[in-house]
């Protein structure tokens, strides 16, 4: 974490032997898959006996939805993973699961999470950019932000993330959740206790320079993902957002490559 306004995480593999750990973290991705996939009574439902069944299940829900072919699921199971690890976080909604119909992702933000933050109850409402160039991921975030904020948008958005609650997950959240997005609720309330989380990935000079964590890179790594930083606060300074947000950057020694390995992972498990 870096001390900055908006908040900003940077996070990284690491290296392992001399190379970058592009396996290792793809690997870490698949074991995040069911909970990413599944609803929270499938995810209750598994048993010794069924548990590679809905393995599979999971890894098929990514290849069928419209956006694989562009890989958007993969950015938006980073952000699960992160908001989740980091802060413990209780997903409200199966985005994958809750798809429109084959080949067709849910709209809308790409994770809706829920965050107990000093005991208060905060709605995380997730955007992601899986992108190799910082810059334009920037610049394409910003302009669904935009978006995403206005009045008439989080009004239609309310609906149907009401209708899209998993209420198996039993949290003492749902309560106050179901009535946050009530349409008869003011959305004063929503912005309140509302944080846009933005996740961008990026191919990092820093990455491919180093073979292995160092002082010397830890300077160069921060320097580097604070001038993306500095570019989105520039970009963003001009817009008033009634919503907080909070930056995670995710720089990747090559998009590509990782990839590579994400779909090697994904066919394997089904």
């Amino acid at each position: 974490n870096l001390d900055s306004t908006p908040p900003i995480s940077a996070l990284c593999a690491g290296y392992e032997c001399g190379e970058w750990r592009s396996s290792q973290l793809a690997e870490h991705a698949m074991e995040w898959l069911p909970e990413f996939c599944l609803t929270a009574n499938e995810l209750k439902s598994i048993t010794s006996s069924n548990a590679l069944k809905m393995i599979r299940k999971a890894a098929q829900l990514v290849y069928q939805t419209g956006k694989y072919k562009n890989r958007g699921e993969f950015g938006e199971l980073f952000l699960h993973i992160v908001l989740r690890q980091i802060y413990g976080s209780i997903p409200a909604i199966s985005k994958i699961y809750f798809k429109d119909a084959v080949n067709t992702t849910v709209k809308g933000f790409d994770a809706v999470h829920i965050i107990n933050i000093n005991d208060k109850f905060e709605l995380w409402l997730g955007e992601v950019k899986f992108y190799n160039n910082a810059r334009q991921a920037i610049r394409d975030v910003i302009d669904e932000i935009k978006f995403h904020t206005t009045q008439d948008y989080l009004k239609s958005e309310k609906m149907l993330l009401l209708n899209k609650i998993d209420i198996e997950q039993e949290s003492p959240f749902y309560p106050i959740l179901s009535k946050l997005l009530n349409d008869n609720t003011s959305l004063d309330e929503l912005f309140d206790c509302a944080c846009i989380p933005i996740l961008i990935t990026y191919d990092s000079k820093t990455l491919k320079k180093h073979t292995k964590t160092t002082e010397e890179f830890n300077i160069e790594l921060e320097h580097e993902v604070m001038n993306v930083f500095n570019y989105f606060k520039n970009k963003i300074s001009a817009l008033t957002i009634p919503i907080k947000l909070h930056i995670f950057l995710l720089p990747l020694q090559e998009k590509s490559v990782l990839i590579e390995k994400l779909d090697k992972e994904l066919k394997r498990l089904q």
